[in-house]
């Protein structure tokens, strides 16, 4: 082992930041991201152990299980980091310590990963991103590109930045309720978010006539015969603008009873429906099919 001491700049925790975008590049069902976790260490094992063989086995007690969110591995890697600076200079730190201060914070973080990326950010950015898209801008993939990597290449910086500066001292934080509030408060958004989004992006159009009334006269729009000049299209256009019918006949149906009730009523109603599905394990490929099904048949029959 070397006597000089070591340690790792700026540079060197970059290099590591930016291999980790790579931790599920070799994925296996035997030891999961171990393949990523080793490739990610590289840089900073190299600097930290110039001993060919030192190296070598430092490598090779990283490539031990390991698996969590590929987003939330960043604090773990800045403590071992730390951890791995402090053996190389001496410290009394074995294998199986930061084996198994790698493995006490993977479980725990792990359950945090999803709710804050997957179901917040992701969806909060892409219904951004569509809304420009349906406006006709060409910047909404930029946009979503862009805004996306920024959030997530800062995530891993800052973050293993922190659990490399607190290094093994971190892992008392994680026994309080820090987790359990940060979980809660991202689930919470997520669904707040999820909901918005149903009433935008779902739509569901029930045209099966209710009720049909006849019109007064005055109450609808009654276009001249032969040709139409410019004040009486005048007259037209603001007479419809203010409520007049086109037709001596008002159709009622039952996406307007809908509509006047609770909008959005039947589009809460499907989500709920396809979440109960798969909450009893029904394929989402399954209800992918049966909602084509529904529709199609929904259609034939008049109904939607």
């Amino acid at each position: 082992m070397s006597e000089k001491k070591v340690s790792l700049t700026k540079s060197d925790r970059i290099s590591v930041m930016l291999r980790s975008q790579f931790l599920q590049g070799s994925w296996n069902y035997e030891r999961m991201q171990n393949g990523g976790w080793a490739f990610s260490l590289i840089p900073a094992l190299k600097k930290l152990y110039p001993n060919k063989e030192e190296a070598s086995d430092a490598l090779k007690r990283h490539l031990e299980f390991f698996n969590t969110h590929p987003y939330i591995a960043a604090p773990i890697l800045g403590v071992t980091l730390a951890l791995e600076e402090e053996k190389a200079n001496g410290a009394d730190i074995d294998d199986a310590a930061i084996q198994g201060v790698k493995v006490g914070m993977m479980g725990p973080l792990a359950g945090i990963g999803d709710p804050v990326f997957w179901f917040t950010v992701r969806p909060i950015l892409g219904a951004i991103a569509a809304s420009l898209a349906t406006g006709g801008s060409l910047l909404a993939p930029l946009f979503f590109f862009i805004s996306w990597n920024l959030v997530r290449i800062a995530f891993l910086w800052y973050t293993q930045e922190v659990g490399y500066k607190q290094g093994s001292e971190i892992t008392s934080d994680l026994s309080g309720g820090i987790l359990q509030t940060i979980t809660k408060g991202a689930s919470i958004l997520g669904m707040f978010v999820m909901g918005i989004l149903v009433q935008r992006w779902t739509s569901i159009n029930f045209p099966l006539v209710v009720a049909r009334a006849k019109l007064s006269e005055g109450a609808y729009i009654q276009f001249p015969d032969g040709a139409v000049d410019g004040s009486t299209l005048q007259k037209i256009l603001s007479a419809l603008a203010g409520g007049t019918s086109l037709t001596p006949e008002k159709v009622t149906t039952l996406q307007d009873n809908l509509n006047q009730l609770i909008p959005g009523f039947a589009a809460l109603l499907l989500t709920f429906a396809c979440m109960w599905l798969l909450k009893r394990k029904v394929s989402p490929i399954l209800i992918i099919f049966g909602l084509f099904a529904l529709g199609i048949l929904g259609r034939v029959a008049g109904i939607m």
